[in-house]
């Protein structure tokens, strides 16, 4: 049983991303003392380069569908309600096709997201030149997916630990996992600045996940390359939305059916396509999804690609400047599928991590889910899907 709120329970949280900084705020406002540790700094890695996408538009039907749709439900909550006034912006996003196989895919995407009860509307023939006179004559087909948003994750970050009211550990990373004598609960954790006690641990280390849980074989780095351009209002402007191309749902494996187009050579990787219209003016472009080479290093090869990619879907874009270039490491499961709840084995610790490119719409659902976890609340979502103890069957370590 863990500590009630009223007894102050104290509670460390590590990893101050999107995740555990959502964690952070519901504990505090629910009078816990938390202590919120991270390696680096707040927002340093994949919640700070992540595209800001508050979205259920590329799910498959399933939990991760189910868990969005409430995802974003909580950010219009939290928007209306104070902490992140201003932060969330909605919108809908379009995915388009530009070809017979993205078609397919999308008609067949398109129906299973109906099918979950998301509000959806099909643009096509010569509504496409009306409603997007900014995209190429090959678009066939766009699907525009009702009542999302976007939101950019550092600031969310910042906004929820300025209002949990915890205590900051700035480049204290978590060495060691430290149990008690009965072995059934944590006492706290070993930091580089020694050891921390608490009632209960939450880890949301992202891809440090990986060395404390002994989990290589089921957590793995999946690095994911953006782009930034300069500043074109007008064309910004003629786009209502966020663009994101058929091939972005091959990519990301929601349709298992088709393959996605053939990589430059070199090592495997997959590449999507979303075109951002930022409120600066500028274009946020992505992007690859790929499990080898640097994590912080973009390349030439594939930043050639996203551009092509983006050109031949919104012609002008070939006459802007591209500014900058980026990439984020993103914990990935190996099933897709998140890891989320109590630790086997260790009644007041819970471990939320492998998000991939999902962090950013989940992470404040999946916080308060974890929150009401060490409170012995009901956690507001289906977690059975997410445990981390789904690959022990297998002889995985979780």
């Amino acid at each position: 049983m863990a500590a009630t709120p009223s007894s102050r329970m104290t509670v460390i949280v590590a990893g101050a991303g999107i995740v555990g900084s959502a964690c952070a705020y519901f504990l505090g406002q629910a009078g816990a003392q938390v202590h919120l540790l991270d390696a680096s700094a707040p927002a340093a890695e994949a919640s700070g380069a992540a595209d800001g996408a508050v979205s259920v538009a590329s799910k498959r039907p399933g939990p991760l569908m189910t868990a969005a749709l409430s995802g974003i439900a909580l950010y219009r909550e939290l928007e209306e309600s104070g902490p992140l006034s201003g932060l969330f912006h909605r919108r809908s996003t379009f995915i388009v096709a530009a070809s017979e196989d993205e078609q397919k895919v999308l008609e067949t995407h398109a129906t299973a997201l109906a099918d979950a009860g998301v509000v959806i509307t099909a643009i096509a023939g010569d509504d496409i030149p009306r409603r997007f006179p900014a995209l190429s004559r090959a678009a066939s087909l766009i699907i525009e997916v009702q009542g999302e948003g976007h939101a950019i994750g550092y600031q969310v970050v910042h906004r929820l630990i300025a209002a949990s009211g915890a205590t900051v550990h700035r480049s204290t990373p978590v060495t060691r996992l430290v149990p008690d004598r009965s072995g059934t609960r944590l006492a706290g954790v070993e930091t580089p600045a020694g050891f921390l006690g608490a009632d209960a641990v939450v880890l949301a280390t992202g891809n440090g996940s990986s060395a404390l849980l002994g989990l290589a074989d089921v957590l793995t780095p999946r690095k994911g390359q953006l782009l930034i351009t300069e500043r074109d209002p007008a064309l910004n402007a003629a786009m209502p939305g966020s663009i994101m191309s058929g091939r972005y749902l091959l990519s990301k494996g929601s349709q298992k059916t088709a393959s996605a187009a053939p990589a430059p050579a070199g090592p495997a990787r997959g590449f999507g396509l979303v075109i951002d219209p930022l409120r600066t003016g500028q274009f946020l472009i992505g992007g690859t999804r790929e499990d080898h080479g640097n994590k912080q290093e973009t390349d030439l090869s594939a930043v050639s690609r996203i551009l092509a990619d983006a050109v031949a879907l919104v012609p002008d874009l070939a006459r802007l400047r591209l500014l900058r270039s980026f990439a984020g490491a993103r914990a990935a499961v190996r099933d897709g599928l998140p890891l989320v709840g109590r630790l086997p084995g260790l009644s007041n610790a819970v471990v939320a991590t492998g998000f991939e490119g999902d962090g950013i719409c989940l992470g404040p659902v999946m916080g308060r889910a974890v929150a009401r976890l060490l409170l012995d609340k009901e956690p507001g979502l289906d977690l059975a899907p997410f445990a981390p103890n789904r690959f022990q069957s297998s002889g995985d370590a979780a």
